[in-house]
């Protein structure tokens, strides 16, 4: 090999190379920064001199507490006698069915219980596997006297040849009616038989 063959090569940057490292270098570092908005400080510009004012749930005065905080507000609330009993939902009184047979329909419920007065809304649920009825409905009455006499005379009956249990859906206090829990056993919370060790 011949030494004129081979070439130089210049690993110096040229002045119209893209790459300007001279005007990078000029550059403070105090350089003009853009103005962000912050949805944390409220729109106003990111900057290290103010305070900063924070939004949402994690960033509450440590002083405030819950109650002082939940007092300040007006809450909408309905009206209660005080004592145990039938509770009143927003738009009327609703009874809850239980022990509806899986093949029930809605006519057959609307039949049994639309003797009682008017039935504002009645809702069945469907298991989604199945389709077939889950063994429940809610029956909302717009009186509460047309409501008790559908408790007083349809708890026990029978429908579909099986026998329902109706009793109110809401109520104030411990339940009185057909839900109360069956086979309650003092101490045991199981019926797995006891470990002998």
């Amino acid at each position: 090999m011949a030494t004129a063959d081979v070439e130089a090569v210049d690993f110096e940057p040229e002045d119209d190379d893209l790459m300007d490292e001279d005007a990078a270098g000029d550059a403070s570092p105090q350089a003009a920064m853009p103005k962000l908005k912050s949805a944390i400080t409220g729109g106003a510009s990111t900057s290290l001199s103010g305070p900063k004012k924070t939004k949402g749930r994690g960033f509450r005065d440590e002083g405030a507490d819950r109650q002082s905080r939940l007092a300040s507000r007006d809450f909408d609330s309905l009206g209660t006698d005080g004592g145990p009993g039938p509770q009143r939902s927003i738009e009327g009184w609703i009874i809850l069915v239980s022990g509806v047979h899986e093949e029930a329909q809605e006519d057959d419920l609307h039949n049994a219980f639309g003797e009682f007065g008017e039935i504002k809304n009645l809702h069945l649920n469907l298991d989604r596997r199945t389709g077939f009825v889950k063994g429940y409905a809610l029956i909302e009455y717009e009186k509460f006297e047309e409501a008790k006499n559908a408790i007083s005379t349809m708890d026990g009956a029978e429908l579909l040849t099986q026998t329902i249990n109706v009793d109110w859906a809401f109520s104030n206090g411990p339940s009185t009616g057909a839900f109360k829990r069956k086979n309650m056993r003092s101490g045991r919370r199981s019926r797995s038989p006891r470990r002998r060790y």
